[in-house]
């Protein structure tokens, strides 16, 4: 299985949401996503997942970083932007949302998967 993750960045600046669940990630932060549905291609999915997850349309604008194995299979991580005229991103399914700045990837509490991402990020938003 692929799941899909979004790093969405405006302005040099990183979007990350924080977790609600399970027990044991909540509080955590992450990039926003999931999971490939069958016949979806993986820009698709991730202009779905931001649309359920955050209210909001984005414009997939490349990959980031290495595929990382997760235990229901595998991770990939999309670059991406708003799409003009998209409504600013909302927590529909995250307890916050937060923009950061690529001197705040190293404190944040991510959850692992993710944490693996970070030099990569940095060089996104360098």
């Amino acid at each position: 299985m692929i799941v899909v993750g979004t790093a969405l960045v405006r302005d040099g600046r990183l979007l990350v949401a924080q977790r609600t669940r399970p027990p044991e990630l909540a509080g955590r932060w992450e990039l926003p996503g999931g999971r490939v549905e069958a016949g979806e291609s993986e820009p698709a999915a991730v202009a779905r997942e931001c649309h359920e997850e955050l209210g909001a349309l984005v414009t997939v604008t490349g990959r980031v970083g290495p595929d990382l194995p997760l235990p229901v299979g595998v991770l990939r991580i999309h670059a991406a932007e708003l799409a003009a005229g998209s409504p600013e991103p909302v927590a529909l399914e995250h307890a916050a949302l937060r923009w950061i700045g690529p001197d705040e990837l190293d404190g944040l509490a991510w959850v692992e998967a993710d944490r693996a991402l970070v030099p990569h990020l940095r060089r996104l938003l360098g």
